[in-house]
């Protein structure tokens, strides 16, 4: 989840048609990846795709686009702690990117982490980026304010454990296969690098981490909807 302070309203013209055009994007690729994960489940099942599968294209898209949010914050162009929104975002692109896509089919991919996931990301997402989307122009509907401050108490367990499982699931192909994305001694850079490790280390990051951001996700629901409670929509 990113960073909860609303988006400027203070940007130039072009900041502006950037930032709706970006929010709208997203808010179309997340349902496209909900629907697609109902629809893998309850609906057409006559294909031999694998979940996965089904879903790589879109979720590779729309969840490396997340970076920018990196760089909009950074650079100003939206209000959000650039320290909180990169862990925010770069603990989905290093699942995504470095632990399912980094191993077979048959391994985080294949995890029940992988539905979890999926389905915590894409409904908070589709808030999230309606959220700041209606805060772009100027008017934000109780409701999508309630859900953006109130979802999250459990779905942002729910993706994380999604996202742990997907992580265990990774190290068994790690523990099967030691050399897989490592880098060992003796080397003309002396330098060595356990992939194995490597996603040992990113589980117990989530430990320190994820009350963090979820306290600070408490913090804000208390400051927005105490103030708020009274003016509903």
């Amino acid at each position: 989840m990113s960073n909860d302070k609303n988006h400027s309203r203070k940007n130039g013209f072009i900041g502006q048609i950037y930032l709706l055009a970006y929010n709208f994007l997203q808010i179309i690729g997340w349902s496209y990846i909900l629907y697609k994960l109902v629809n893998y489940y309850i609906g057409n099942k006559d294909n031999n795709q694998t979940l996965w599968e089904t879903v790589r294209f879109a979720v590779n898209i729309f969840q490396n686009a997340a970076i920018l949010e990196i760089l909009n914050s950074i650079t100003g162009l939206v209000k959000s702690n650039p320290v909180i929104t990169t862990f925010q975002v770069l603990s989905r692109v290093v699942v995504v990117c470095g632990v399912i896509q980094a191993t077979p089919s048959n391994y985080a991919a294949a995890s029940l982490g992988l539905p979890l996931a999926l389905l915590a990301w894409s409904i908070t997402e589709i808030i999230r980026y309606s959220y700041y989307f209606t805060s772009l122009v100027g008017f934000i509907p109780y409701f999508l304010t309630w859900l953006r401050y109130t979802t999250f108490i459990i779905l942002y367990p729910i993706g994380v454990t999604g996202e742990l499982l997907c992580c265990y699931d990774a190290t068994k192909y790690a523990i099967s296969n030691p050399n897989a994305w490592s880098y060992t001694l003796p080397n003309a850079w002396n330098f060595t690098f356990s992939y194995h490790y490597t996603l040992l280390f990113l589980i117990l990051l989530y430990f320190p981490i994820f009350p963090y951001l979820y306290l600070h996700m408490i913090s804000l629901r208390h400051k927005t909807l105490g103030t708020t409670n009274k003016k509903k929509i």
